[in-house]
């Protein structure tokens, strides 16, 4: 049976196919814990000292804050992920807000496919999910998906989160040796990632990595 909420695939098109997700597409039949309906503040602090470049994806946009913060701010502005819900609320939204952003079913372990690359790519909250061969992948993926000379924003859990539900706890370290090959560090930052379960946020890391120019494979 179609679902009324996801617009109906079409099978010639790889950006409105499914792919295999990480099984978070149940999350959006409500509200996600992620889901603060605006930008995290971490990012948005970066945007408004002009990070975003003339061309942004959101990597694992969710239902786009992202996204559409650059395209606000002028960026031509692609959002991706592998939930089609989610991406059906992302394109609502960009379509109340008069805004016009690119939102793509889309699998980030392969974003050579795209055929693009980017000034800015921002992951909040996507990095830490993955496990370690699907975390050197994903890194991997990013680097054919950024222009030489442009920036991965990553805003995620740090080892500080207590317990151990939800996703995996990162530490500095292993921020920096993902990202080891190819890229230098701009900054790595003790934040804060605002979700719905925790009033005053959770201990994150917000890291900025430059892809390098001339890095092989490039």
């Amino acid at each position: 049976m179609t679902n009324p909420e996801v617009p109906s695939p079409s099978p010639r098109r790889l950006e409105d196919v499914p792919t295999p997700g990480l099984g978070f597409d149940s999350a959006y039949l409500g509200r996600p814990p992620w889901d603060i309906g605006a930008p995290q503040p971490a990012i948005a602090e970066l945007a408004e000292r002009g990070v975003f470049g003339l061309r942004a994806l959101d990597c694992g946009c969710g239902t786009g804050e992202h996204a559409l913060l650059a395209a606000g701010l002028g960026s031509e502005a692609v959002g991706i992920d592998a939930s089609p819900r989610a991406i059906a609320l992302a394109r609502e939204k960009a379509l109340a807000r008069g805004l016009e952003v690119r939102f793509l079913i889309w699998d980030a372990l392969d974003l050579a496919s795209l055929g693009e690359r980017f000034d800015t790519v921002v992951d909040s909250g996507l990095f830490h999910v993955f496990d370690d061969p699907s975390r050197a992948r994903y890194v991997e993926s990013l680097r054919r998906a950024t222009e030489p000379g442009g920036r991965v924003v990553v805003l995620c859990f740090s080892e500080k989160v207590p317990g151990d539900i939800g996703p995996r706890r990162v530490k500095r370290a292993e921020l920096e040796s993902s990202f080891a090959d190819g890229w230098t560090v701009e900054s790595i930052e003790e934040t804060t990632m605002s979700v719905l379960l925790a009033p005053d946020g959770v201990p994150a890391w917000r890291a900025v990595f430059l892809r390098t120019a001339g890095a092989a494979g490039a």
